[in-house]
């Protein structure tokens, strides 16, 4: 199982500070698979700023994206990935089976795949440039960044503090 923090106050305005905690698991849905993550097997709990991802991605990236994404979301300050890598079972009720387990057991495959990217927080005066530089050596490798990100991100220009970004190998 794996906990992520993120900054609370950054991120997309995805739902208001007022709305129930039940009615905003399907903006955070929505908001995920806008970033191009396939919802198809996922699923999304919201209670106190700590949003928890459960079932099942069809890979890493996937896996990496979903989570980042749901972090990136103002008012979020914690996402508890419990997301399993491949395809869940055929029968609907070995998928139910599988999820109540993966639920219940904080040990097995839930959240314990490696994760395989970096990740960086952004601070004020940042750029894309200049966190290249950081992690590659060459500013002009910003490019591999903002596609890792994207589509939360659609313009390299466009970060701020407190985002937190997949940073490739």
């Amino acid at each position: 199982m794996g906990f992520f923090d993120f900054l609370a106050d950054a991120g997309s305005r995805v739902f208001g500070k007022d709305d129930p905690e039940p009615e905003v698991t399907l903006p955070i849905i929505k908001h995920i698979e806008n970033s191009g993550v396939d919802v198809t097997n996922l699923k999304t709990n919201f209670t106190a700023g700590v949003v928890t991802l459960s079932g099942y991605v069809p890979n890493q990236e996937q896996k990496e994206k979903a989570v980042l994404t749901a972090g990136n979301i103002a008012g979020v300050s914690r996402v508890q990935d419990n997301l399993i890598l491949g395809t869940p079972p055929a029968d609907v009720i070995e998928a139910e089976k599988a999820e109540a387990e993966a639920a219940a057991a904080e040990e097995g495959k839930a959240g314990e795949d490696a994760w395989e990217s970096r990740t960086y927080t952004v601070k004020s005066g940042d750029t894309l440039g200049k966190i290249a530089k950081e992690f590659y050596g060459n500013a002009m490798q910003y490019p591999k960044i903002f596609e890792a990100n994207k589509p939360m991100l659609k313009d390299p220009d466009k970060i701020y503090p407190g985002q937190v970004l997949r940073i490739p190998e």
